[in-house]
């Protein structure tokens, strides 16, 4: 079977950021229990003129340019989100309609004029599920090249326990044959249970019931009747539509925390069975580095504690663990685990295995969906920077995404990952960042203002979105 995989990739994070321990303060919360029990550093929040389509264009076109790559070589863009500009129109056909027009001297004229582009939604997985769609294309044909992007924005209420692990940013990816960074075994383990742990729903609103509740605001009363009879003399855009119901869409979830962790857990589980009944993995031995989705840093090292008592005791090792700590009470012995998350030997493995995935998300909150492909730029990021032997070692990648489904599957680490990763500065450019005061980042995520924080130069931006009567919502986007 030929080698697909990553051959270059590049990412991009918005160039702002929330100090952790200033909004901990602002809240009220620990901040030890944020940076040391959760990871949390600071916080990537997106500019006034940002959206997941100029996320994605940046990040697409930093590795068209590092890269060197003709956009008309390539036959796919597939583009993993949640945080979709439009309902119908595909945030992808934005991105490749900014860069058409940024790259036009270089490459020509609608220079993705032969590419399909499409974008895939499952939560956090969506990118993962364009990743195993395109490297299945490119390897069903010849000399195929296809480029995912995974971009999004995590944002949730103001004062909730989702709102410290925000963040924002994308990861773009050339798939290729003979891949220069990381190659795919081709195996996807797969587990999907629909459950609601975490979701964006249509909120709809009864428009009497709104014109209700404004006159309170002005401190009159009309009843139901009277709020029909104003309405169907109206004569406004927004009070004369003749719909009944208002829909309105939140960028905010609705999520149950501790359900969206079991969940995790269950499907993570399921899939990494499913995953072995393909490829018979000894993970602890065999998986040089595993790569989760975070959505905070520490997240995966939580989730997977469980499982790698499995992995000891399949290894013989169970013994190593209880002459440390003991041996536990019970099946449910909730202060035994402790011991277990607190033991030289977890430490060790999530050091040497884990940790260096999660330096990145602790500079940039999760990503949602590009939240595991920025672990696996951190860890090759690390192992680069430490000169670590990682040609043909394999790493494991654990993907989650809300409603929920996991995907397992593994990477070899190629000849030319250190020449494609060094030229990286990931931490270099998270620490030219701009640090926001909470005041500035509360009127950011209540759309309180109205210009940008940062003008940064080359940097593509949301420009206008129009209000003509046929392109009214319509998005048009600028490189400055």
């Amino acid at each position: 079977m030929k080698k697909v995989g990553i051959d270059s990739l590049a990412y991009y994070v918005p160039s702002l950021y929330v100090d952790i321990e200033e909004l901990a303060l602002k809240r009220d919360i620990s901040a030890e229990k944020l940076i040391k029990g959760l990871g949390l550093k600071k916080m990537a929040t997106p500019d006034y003129d940002e959206d997941s389509a100029s996320i994605a264009a940046n990040s697409l076109f930093r590795l068209i340019k590092e890269n060197k790559i003709d956009p008309k070589e390539v036959g796919r863009v597939y583009l993993g989100t949640e945080s979709a500009v439009d309902a119908s129109k595909p945030t992808s056909s934005y991105v490749i309609e900014i860069l058409e027009e940024v790259f036009s001297k270089q490459y020509g004229e609608r220079c993705f004029k032969n590419c399909d582009v499409v974008d895939l939604t499952f939560a956090c997985a969506g990118a993962v599920d364009a990743l195993q769609n395109c490297c299945d294309w490119v390897r069903n044909g010849e000399n195929r090249k296809a480029i995912v992007i995974a971009s999004d924005i995590a944002k949730y209420e103001l004062n909730s326990t989702g709102e410290y692990t925000q963040g924002a940013g994308s990861v773009s990816m050339l798939i290729s044959e003979d891949p220069s960074i990381i190659s795919f075994n081709g195996s996807w383990g797969v587990s999907t249970r629909g459950v609601g742990d975490f979701f964006k729903p249509r909120r709809t609103y009864k428009r009497s019931n709104i014109l209700i509740e404004a006159a309170k605001l002005l401190n009159q009363e009309i009843s139901s009747n009277e709020a029909e009879s104003i309405l169907e003399n109206a004569n406004s855009k927004f009070w004369s539509d003749s719909n009944e119901i208002v829909e309105v869409y939140k960028e905010e979830p609705i999520f149950e925390g501790p359900f969206s962790n079991d969940s995790y857990k269950e499907r993570i589980n399921e899939a990494i069975e499913n995953f072995n009944d393909q490829n018979q993995r000894n993970i602890l031995n065999e998986w040089e580095n595993i790569i989760f989705h975070l959505p905070y840093a520490f997240h995966g090292r939580r989730m997977i504690i469980n499982k790698w008592l499995d992995w000891m005791n399949e290894n013989g090792k169970s013994e190593e663990l209880y002459s440390e700590i003991g041996r536990p009470e019970s099946n449910q012995d909730k202060d035994w685990m402790k011991k277990v998350a607190k033991s030289n030997l977890y430490k060790n493995f999530v050091k040497n295995k884990i940790a260096p995935g999660e330096m990145a998300s602790s500079e940039i909150g999760n990503m949602y969906t590009a939240s595991i492909f920025m672990a696996l730029i951190s860890s090759l990021v690390d192992a680069a920077k430490n000169d670590k032997d990682f040609e043909n070692k394999k790493i494991g990648f654990i993907s989650y995404g809300s409603g929920s489904k996991a995907k397992i599957f593994e990477g070899t680490v190629q000849k030319n990952w250190f020449e494609k990763t060094n030229s990286i500065k990931l931490f270099d450019g998270l620490n030219k960042r701009k640090k926001i005061s909470i005041d500035i980042y509360e009127k950011l995520h209540n759309r309180k203002i109205t210009s940008n924080i940062n003008n940064n130069d080359g940097v593509i931006k949301l420009n206008n979105i129009s209000d003509g009567e046929f392109t009214e919502g319509l998005r048009n986007y600028l490189k400055y």
